[in-house]
């Protein structure tokens, strides 16, 4: 039981565990500001280059070091032949996030370390090395799992173009590259959500840069964090017509389950992401199909209704993750690689949290509140009981199921 006093905060609910020039998120006012950047001023005129040197050297480019970075970007896009050779090697039905944390990680096999310990600088060279990479992976696999020749990359076209050309072999319109780059700036950084916690968490302990971003990247892969676009787009395919939105949700609430994308731990109004998501997607469906933003907007639509009904007083609003489903998917990207889309954006945040707590570093170390027995006698095994501590059976219990 708690020690009597104690408060257990278990999700870390407004507890400060720290601070950052990064990226602050308002809930209550429904801003995010990247190092004092309004995201709506960021959202509209800023590319995805610009917010990764904003965020890795504290200032927005001029001219002359934007094509720096630009440079420094696309020199760094290919990826050493051993690390394709073995995605050839890996089963097409392998699921996307496990390619891409694993071939991150890989990465590091073939950069220089220190010989005394295996460390990694993890400095601005490196984060722009993983940032530049992570989508060339994405890209990649993509090709490899469909069969296809990875395409080599271009260095003159930018991040969210280039993606888009190795995907296709096609350099793409305009409007593609810009939903896809807006998309980007979005999700570049989100303060201590869980991914970046946990990649400051590792990198407290002196970690490098690449253990680091694996460990960020395997906790985005969960369902309540980076892994929800494809949740929702999967309930979009299956409402499949707008007039059926409504009943979809009651019969999914009265089921017990959650409407992926809905609702976030921080914010108290709408996420201030998902109204350029949400114009985006808009955009994306009047130039091809408007059939998945209308199935989106529909489904907000009803989730408010329904929800306001059983809580009243207590609205729910679309967070980012809700309209990155038909944004994506309208760019011809399918639903299982939403979440490596994610990381794609999200590595540069990544980089620049770890560049910022080792640069001021102490090991994160929490505390936990003991609530099992109180100190036992030790039993020599003859004298145990068979179902000792066991399931009939005499193994060990196992773990509940992920839902």
């Amino acid at each position: 039981m708690p020690t009597s006093g104690t408060v257990v905060d278990r999700g870390l609910e407004g507890v400060v565990v720290g601070s950052t020039e990064l990226s602050n998120v308002e809930g209550r006012e429904g801003r995010l500001t990247y190092r004092g950047y309004d995201i709506h001023d960021l959202a509209p005129h800023a590319s995805f280059e610009e917010v990764v040197y904003l965020l890795l050297f504290g200032q927005l480019p001029n001219k002359h070091q934007l094509d720096d970075l630009k440079a420094r970007m696309g020199a760094n896009r290919m990826l050493a032949q051993p690390l394709l050779d073995w995605m050839e090697l890996v089963p097409k039905t392998a699921w996307p996030m496990d390619v891409l944390r694993t071939a991150v990680s890989g990465l590091a096999l073939y950069t220089p370390f220190q010989p005394a310990d295996g460390w990694h600088p993890s400095n601005p060279r490196t984060a722009i090395m993983l940032i530049a990479k992570t989508p060339i992976i994405v890209a990649a696999w993509d090709r490899i799992r469909r069969g296809l020749e990875p395409i080599e990359p271009r260095v003159d076209l930018s991040t969210a173009g280039n993606f888009l050309y190795m995907r296709s072999g096609e350099v793409p319109i305009k409007e593609a590259e810009h939903a896809l780059d807006t998309y980007l700036v979005l999700l570049a950084d989100h303060s201590y959500n869980a991914s970046t916690f946990s990649a400051r968490v590792t990198a407290s302990t002196r970690a490098d840069m690449f253990a680091a971003a694996t460990a960020a990247l395997a906790t985005l892969e969960g369902d309540l964090h980076g892994g929800a676009p494809g949740k929702v787009m999967a309930m979009l395919q299956e409402i499949g017509k707008p007039e059926r939105a409504e009943q979809y949700v009651r019969d999914l609430l009265a089921r017990g389950e959650k409407i992926m994308g809905m609702g976030h731990r921080e914010y108290k109004v709408r996420d201030p992401r998902a109204q350029h998501l949400e114009e985006m997607a808009k955009e994306l469906g009047e130039a091809s199909d408007p059939k998945w933003y209308e199935l989106a907007r529909a489904l907000e639509d009803a989730a408010r209704k329904v929800l306001q009904e059983a809580k009243p007083g207590k609205p729910i609003y679309a967070n980012v993750e809700f309209y990155t489903a038909p944004t994506l998917y309208s760019l011809g990207i399918p639903a299982d690689e939403f979440t490596c889309m994610f990381s794609c954006g999200r590595m540069a945040g990544w980089t620049a949290h770890i560049i910022e707590q080792l640069s001021d570093n102490r090991l994160i170390r929490p505390q936990a509140t003991y609530t099992g027995p109180a100190v036992m006698p030790f039993t020599p095994i003859e004298e145990r009981g068979r179902n000792n501590g066991s399931s009939s059976n005499g193994v060990p219990k196992a773990s509940p199921a992920r839902p």
